[in-house]
């Protein structure tokens, strides 16, 4: 996931849910799931790497402007 955002040049901030009890509280909260990744785009909620919805969220999608 890291590697795909940085490839595309995507600036993100990552949160170790793991070590941080807030954080994981809020991932929980907003995406109603424990597992990772839980990205969040605006406020658009992706579950795992979907790679499809990422690039239609992020506008890198073909033909987007």
């Amino acid at each position: 996931m890291k590697e795909y955002l940085s490839q595309k040049g995507v600036t993100y901030t990552e949160y170790d849910v793991a070590k941080d009890r807030e954080k994981a509280k809020e991932m929980i909260q907003k995406s109603g799931q424990m597992g990772v990744p839980v990205i969040i785009v605006d406020s658009e909620v992706v579950i795992g790497f979907n790679r499809a919805k990422l690039d239609e969220l992020l506008g890198l999608s073909k033909g987007a402007t």
